[in-house]
């Protein structure tokens, strides 16, 4: 078993047109898998690309062996093995048998691609992680998980959405999953709400499909609240899926939507009573009435539950050890309504597929304003803070408003110190906050950002690198006035509500400091 690392590495050695992109007529190597999950390796295999009618006698070889390829139907993009039927599962690619195996190393090779003795593609591959292919991107050649998607980003436009937040619309996502006429594909990071538990075993007797994905390994544990919540789910025929494990293609599955019929519900909460509940967190959410975009995210949901990642909770449950958690049960106003208005365009972005440049660009995109909420910022190189930073030194006026949950109180006084030092020190129109929420919800838990007032991102996508680029994250941008209005109103009123360096009651601190006492053992930033 190989950890995961991030390798700097020597890509294609040739000066032959290697490089070229897959199904053009250059020959080149396009993927290679060393390390399948198997005692004996068996499941390697090669990906190459050779023109559509190519004649003369073709070779592969590993600088020690060389095997000769078949050269009926090699033609176009193929995948080389000497187990097809068991390679058959892994890839797409149409298959031609090896007449014998070269052997390849975990620890690396340098592969060859002859024709006629001569060498047209080279490519060198170093220590290959378990099931992941070295594999030829749009940024050069990366390890990635096997059967890791490569969506592109999905836009409509002119469609009719409902914004809410929580905890003012803790019915919001209930009232959707009660309108489920023919499917509810629902997917999470942790669940744990009795009322969606309830919701969902009611749309399977009325005869509507239901499905079930989250992540199989969420870090602190899995709680005693989602064991019966999955238990009950699992009782009423309803599948529950599992994602992670030792062929995980993400490190965690961290996306939280919901697919209903024809609507796509994109959430920053978890389906938890703290979250979806309304009984703790400022969240933000979405429902997009848009079929167009229901079906691509309905393929996001099959792609990542249709893989050997994926384990039955009846299954995962058998070996599985769970923790208690402190219940969440705190009331609060509802100042902000669920609203329906006409988003001009939305685009849905996942990772660690294609989210990451549109989100860098729309940030570099911003003339006016910009406005972050976010629970914390993984660094201070963070793509997209240091994207922020840029905005704010071209003129743009920014806030960044941070939570101050106690489990990140500490690092976000730093960090909001640091960023309104700088300001200060280059000019810059940026200040940053920790919030103090005065009895309005408990804590921030929202991953949005409000660009020029007329686009909203939000979705599960923390900003830290990780998020980024090892997990699994839904996210939806929203253009348009109105739709920009509704969050501006909601992030400027939790802006006003104070930071942390203004007077609190005495009451407010003790209660803190008892809330980290008491659960400081059990790593509540899961959550998240």
């Amino acid at each position: 078993m190989f950890a995961r690392v991030v390798l700097v590495l020597a890509l294609v050695l040739t000066a032959f047109p290697a490089a070229a992109v897959p199904g053009s007529e250059a020959p080149s190597f396009v993927a290679v898998y060393p390390n399948p999950v198997t005692d004996d390796d068996a499941g390697e295999f090669v990906v190459i690309t050779v023109p559509e009618h190519t004649t003369g006698n073709w070779t592969l070889s590993d600088g020690e062996d060389t095997v000769s390829l078949p050269t009926e139907n090699l033609h176009g993009t193929v995948a080389l093995t000497v187990h097809p039927t068991h390679v058959s599962t892994l890839t797409d690619h149409r298959i031609l048998a090896l007449p014998r195996a070269l052997e390849l190393a975990n620890s690396g090779e340098i592969l060859t691609l002859r024709k006629n003795g001569n060498r047209v593609a080279q490519v060198r591959y170093q220590n290959a992680p378990e099931s992941e292919r070295w594999v030829r991107t749009e940024r050069g050649w990366a390890w990635e998980p096997l059967r890791a998607t490569d969506f592109s980003s999905v836009s409509v436009q002119n469609t009719t959405v409902t914004t809410f937040v929580l905890p003012d619309a803790p019915n919001a996502t209930l009232e959707t999953i009660h309108s489920a006429d023919h499917r509810i594909l629902l997917a999470g990071y942790t669940f744990s709400s009795p009322r969606i538990t309830d919701a969902l075993i009611a749309a399977k007797r009325r005869g509507v499909t239901v499905r079930v994905l989250l992540d199989r390994e969420p870090v602190g544990g899995m709680t005693t609240q989602q064991r019966d919540a999955l238990d009950r789910l699992a009782g009423a025929g309803i599948p529950v899926k599992l994602i992670g494990g030792d062929r995980a293609r993400y490190s965690f599955h961290h996306a939280k939507y919901a697919v209903v019929d024809s609507q796509a519900l994109v959430l920053t909460e978890n389906w938890k009573p703290a979250g979806v509940g309304g009984n703790a967190s400022r969240g933000w959410g979405v429902e997009v009435r848009n079929a167009t975009l229901a079906a691509a995210l309905a393929e996001t949901f099959a792609a990542d539950s249709g893989w050997r990642d994926t384990t039955s909770w009846a299954e995962a449950r058998k070996t599985r050890e769970f923790v208690a958690a402190p219940p969440a049960n705190g009331s609060y106003l509802s100042r902000f309504a669920p609203t329906d208005i006409r988003a001009e365009r939305v685009e849905l972005l996942v990772t660690p597929d294609n989210a990451e440049t549109k989100l860098v660009a729309h940030i570099d995109n911003a003339t006016d304003s910009l406005r972050v909420e976010q629970v914390t910022i993984g660094s201070r190189d963070h793509a997209l803070l240091r994207a922020t930073l840029r905005a704010a030194e071209r003129g743009v006026d920014v806030r960044i408003l941070l939570s101050g949950a106690w489990y990140v109180r500490e690092e976000n006084r730093e960090l909001a110190r640091w960023l309104n030092q700088r300001a200060t020190a280059n000019r810059l129109s940026l200040e940053a906050r920790v919030a103090e929420p005065r009895g309005r919800f408990e804590k921030i838990h929202a991953k949005g950002a409000i660009i020029d007032g007329n686009t909203v991102v939000l979705g599960s996508l923390n900003w830290n690198d990780h998020a980024l680029r090892e997990n699994r994250e839904v996210v939806v941008v929203l253009h348009g006035t109105d739709v920009g209005a509704y969050y501006v109103d909601v992030f400027d009123a939790d802006w006003r509500g104070g930071a942390w360096h203004l007077s609190v009651g005495l009451g407010v601190v003790v209660a803190l400091s008892a809330l980290g006492a008491g659960a400081a053992g059990r790593k509540i930033r899961f959550e998240a």
